[in-house]
């Protein structure tokens, strides 16, 4: 099987069109009916939903948790309600990779956990590979996706979306059970 990576110059909201673009190719040419998109504040959720609806793909939206509103990063209410009146799912939650009780004794202590491994062993790849996994684990997590189907993952540096992978979901307790299959885009950098 021959496959192709889209490789953006550098990574950045300019690169959504494409990477969801490739994404619902890649879902229609596998069969692919689910698709989890990384969305802070859901534009790039009702993008997806837009070419996936007529697919029957479904999308699931994660957003990130509450902890991190200092930081402007998280969703509002009124814009999950709309996107669930839209028919897009909605999860939110932790980063399951590496913000969870085990960061607080590691930025206490010192040291690092597992999650904390991985998470910086994926950032090898660029930020939206990282953000990809951890938001599969989060949907599988919320019962949003079914881990015995492979979905494509979005996600991004910042806004919008740069990096798309296909996966063989997994939870957070059978990780080890997770395949990234394939690269569709990336950024070259970051």
């Amino acid at each position: 099987m021959e496959l192709v990576t889209l490789c953006f110059e550098r990574p950045g909201p300019e690169n959504t069109d494409e990477t969801l673009r490739v994404s619902v190719e890649r879902a229609r040419a596998l069969g692919i009916r689910q698709m989890v998109v990384a969305s802070s504040h859901g534009d790039t959720a009702r993008r997806a939903q837009a070419l996936c609806v007529p697919l029957g793909i479904r999308v699931v939206a994660v957003t990130i948790g509450y902890g991190w509103d200092e930081k402007g990063w998280c969703m509002d209410s009124e814009t999950k309600a709309a996107l669930r009146a839209e028919g897009i799912a909605v999860v939110t939650g932790i980063h399951a990779l590496g913000d969870g009780v085990a960061s607080a004794f590691t930025s206490k202590h010192g040291g690092r956990s597992a999650d904390e491994i991985v998470r910086d062993t994926l950032y090898c790849f660029c930020q939206g590979m990282k953000v990809a996994v951890e938001c599969v684990v989060m949907a599988a997590e919320a019962g949003e996706i079914d881990v015995n189907e492979e979905a494509i993952a979005i996600a991004g540096s910042s806004t919008g979306a740069d990096t798309a992978i296909v996966v063989k979901p997994a939870y957070a307790h059978t990780f080890l059970d997770l395949e990234i299959r394939e690269i569709l885009a990336k950024p070259r950098s970051g």
